[in-house]
């Protein structure tokens, strides 16, 4: 009768000294660690963290909202200073965010995005058509406008879905709106001059009114103020671009 020799594994993942002289041979890959459980951390008590700035800088909107009544912070009148601070940062934050690219919208959109838009928010509307190079470059400078001034509004609408039969020829279009009102119009590239730039249609657009807004202006900021700021980015851009090009040539 022959002898049969049984190789088991008595527990699961535990080898056998068979197993063994397999791995010292060779014959079987190494032997995997042992399993070892994540040793237990208990979970941060909140009344035992500091109530200090770092404390109220760690909360959201809605958690400093909610510490208005907080007992702690009635005794500490520093601390609720910061939280009023803090709280109204978030707020002006959130204000900004909504805007800040090219929105795309439909002919039922318009009433509700453009003319129905709070009066403290300017709105830019360029009318355009895809295949016509004028409006993708004109699109491209409402785009790096519309990242640099986050408060203003930029929304985007093919011609004939905002104007029924819109010619051609007069794409693109800019049109901008305040309070439900159209405050300018801007037909075709001409008016921005022979090369159509990011700042050079920010000018344009602040020849009469406060259009751009980047967020971190006071509301309601004057006419000038606002050219100045154009102005200023303007004339850094043009330095930016010049040093850049004299960067480029070597003296002999």
């Amino acid at each position: 009768m022959a002898d049969y020799h049984f190789v088991y594994k008595d527990l699961e993942g535990a080898s056998t000294q068979w197993d063994d002289i397999q791995r010292k041979l060779g014959n079987l890959p190494a032997k995997p660690p042992a399993f070892k459980p994540p040793s237990f951390t208990p979970a941060e008590d909140e009344a035992s963290v500091p109530k200090d700035k770092s404390w109220i800088d760690n909360k959201n909107e809605q958690d400093l909202e909610d510490l208005e009544d907080d007992p702690d912070l009635d005794d500490d009148r520093f601390l609720e200073e910061y939280r009023k601070k803090r709280l109204s940062e978030l707020r002006e934050a959130a204000k900004v965010a909504r805007f800040g690219s090219v929105v795309p919208i439909s002919g039922s959109d318009f009433v509700r995005e453009v003319s129905q838009a709070p009066p403290d928010v300017w709105v830019v509307v360029i009318l355009y058509k895809e295949g016509i190079a004028e409006c993708g470059l004109l699109m491209q400078c409402l785009e790096d406008l519309a990242t640099k001034y986050p408060a203003t509004k930029f929304v985007k609408i093919i011609s004939t879905d905002c104007i029924p039969n819109y010619p051609d020829r007069n794409l693109p279009t800019l049109l901008v709106y305040n309070s439900g009102a159209v405050k300018a119009n801007h037909v075709g590239l001409r008016s921005f001059g022979r090369r159509c730039t990011p700042e050079g249609v920010a000018l344009v657009l602040c020849q009469s009114d406060p259009v751009l807004n980047d967020g971190q202006s006071v509301n309601g900021q004057s006419r000038e103020a606002v050219i100045e700021g154009v102005r200023k980015r303007f004339i850094e851009t043009v330095v930016m671009q010049h040093e850049d090009n004299d960067g480029g040539y070597s003296s002999d």
